[in-house]
């Protein structure tokens, strides 16, 4: 399948689902893909299978995306203090 086909089905399909007029692309999709992978834990290494990269730097790219989840993550060590508590 040739590379704009897939663009020209991707916009009809967001045009049919009423998000037309916003910026979405296959690429969009894909990057949301392996977005969505990671935070439901599917391991990096899977994730490059995945997406067909030859380097895992090149799927690295999806790990700064969690930096948000950072702030919410409990050292083990707090963690056990705040249970002695």
């Amino acid at each position: 399948m040739h590379e704009r086909s897939i663009q020209h089905f991707v916009q009809n399909y967001v045009r049919m689902i009423g998000l037309g007029g916003q910026d979405y692309s296959a690429h969009t999709l894909r990057h949301s893909f392996a977005t969505h992978l990671l935070d439901a834990g599917t391991d990096i290494h899977t994730i490059k299978e995945l997406l067909g990269h030859s380097n895992l730097d090149t799927t690295m790219i999806y790990l700064h995306l969690q930096q948000s989840k950072r702030a919410t993550i409990v050292s083990p060590f707090d963690a056990v203090i705040t249970q002695k508590s």
